[in-house]
C-alpha cells in the first residue's frame, strides 16, 4: 500500500511541474524564392538540373503529361534509355514534389 501511495504521489508531483518553455526562434528571409506557377516536364527537369535537360524532348514525347511522369516507375524510364543516375534523380525529386517538399524555381540556381 505504501508503494502505491508513492507512485501516485510522484505522478501528482510530475503533473504539477510544467516543462521549461523556451522562446521560439523563427527564420525570416528578406527575399522569398520564386516558383514556377505551371510545372511541366521541361520545367521540372530544368529545375532539377544536373544534366537532366538532355532528356526533356524524349520524356516529353514518350510520357507527354507531367502527372504521368510523377507516377512513372524506374523500369519505364530504363526502357526509354534514361541512365541510372538520372532515373534516381527523377524519382527522388518526383517523390519530393508529390509530398510538397520541393518545387522547381522560375529562375535557375547559379552554380
Amino acid at each position: 500500500m505504501a508503494w502505491m501511495r508513492g507512485i501516485l504521489n510522484k505522478r501528482a508531483i510530475s503533473a504539477q511541474i510544467q516543462p521549461h518553455s523556451s522562446p521560439c526562434f523563427y527564420r525570416f528571409f528578406s527575399k522569398s524564392s520564386t516558383y514556377v506557377v505551371k510545372v511541366g516536364i521541361p520545367e521540372f527537369l530544368n529545375g532539377i538540373g544536373k544534366g537532366l535537360e538532355t532528356h526533356v524532348a524524349k520524356l516529353d514525347s514518350e510520357i507527354g503529361d507531367f502527372q504521368k511522369l510523377l507516377v512513372t516507375r524506374t523500369l519505364k524510364l530504363k526502357k526509354l534509355g534514361v541512365p541510372c543516375k538520372h532515373r534516381k534523380l527523377i524519382l527522388k525529386y518526383s517523390h519530393k514534389y508529390r509530398l510538397g517538399l520541393w518545387r522547381p524555381r522560375s529562375e535557375p540556381v547559379k552554380s
